[in-house]
């Protein structure tokens, strides 16, 4: 194993790695992302992605992973350089270069054994989401409820965001994902019978009224417009939490994660 020391915050390496943090544009353009923290790592590795380099706090203890081989490069970092690329304190003093895995396709999510209670699709839509973290939240959700996949619509931030991958806890690596347009995604939905149940307050039904045994895609919009035209009029039907407060709306990432289960309870009785 290749490894070297760095102490200082200047080094080449380390302006690399903060670069990759911070700017989307770059992350596509090398096809490299940041991974941050032990767990995080581990789902990564699981899933077959491949690690091009491990930055780690000097003295940290990587028995635990076996992937680190004679082929990898390890970098060892002192303790001000780690407090200057980890996003957050308590992640073990380990952080990794990723290489971006191929995107999968909409139909790649048909093949996924094991996934969608009692073996019936199950897939949250996501329009044009901005927020990293609401994305993170839905993905956890998603792993929960072991949903066949997240189809995430002309999306609004790359799904290897750093802010997604923590919020996400690393859902991001146990959660089939895919980035498409609108219009692919709703034909093949109903290519493949899958009903399109859009959260949305006007002309809806209570979600808890709605079947949702079946083949199911709960499709959401940002807190701020909600869904567009084009996913309202190709719903099968529209459904809402009730809201007895004087707000309303909940957070886009909560409202995944009732309908979610209220599909996982209509399953489980089923």
């Amino acid at each position: 194993m290749n490894t070297e020391v760095i102490s200082s915050a200047q080094n080449p390496r380390i302006k690399h790695l903060l670069a990759l943090q911070q700017k989307s544009a770059l992350r596509r353009e090398e096809g490299l992302f940041v991974v941050e923290g032990r767990r995080e790592l581990e789902h990564c590795i699981h899933s077959g992605m491949q690690v091009e380099s491990v930055y780690c706090l000097d003295g940290t203890d990587l028995s635990q992973f076996s992937i680190l081989n004679s082929q990898l490069s390890l970098v060892k970092v002192t303790k001000n350089v780690y407090e200057r690329i980890a996003y957050r304190g308590s992640t073990e003093g380990i952080i990794a270069v990723i290489r971006t895995p191929q995107p999968l396709t909409l139909e790649s999510l048909l093949q996924q054994k094991g996934r969608g209670v009692n073996g019936k699709l199950l897939f949250v839509v996501l329009e044009r989401v901005e927020k990293p973290g609401n994305l993170g939240a839905i993905l956890r959700s998603a792993d929960a409820a072991n949903a066949t996949g997240v189809i995430v619509c002309d999306p609004l931030t790359d799904l290897y965001n750093p802010n997604l991958i923590r919020s996400s806890i690393g859902a991001i690596f146990t959660v089939p994902t895919v980035a498409c347009t609108s219009e692919d995604c709703i034909a093949f939905l109903k290519q493949h019978g899958v009903q399109i149940l859009t959260a949305q307050l006007q002309d809806s039904h209570l979600y808890y009224d709605t079947p949702m045994a079946g083949p199911t895609a709960i499709v959401m919009g940002t807190e701020s417009t909600g869904l567009t035209d084009v996913w309202r009029q190709a719903a099968d039907a529209h459904i809402r939490i009730p809201m007895l407060g004087q707000l309303d709306s909940l957070n886009v990432s909560v409202s995944a994660a009732i309908l979610l289960f209220e599909a996982v309870r209509q399953r489980q009785l089923s």
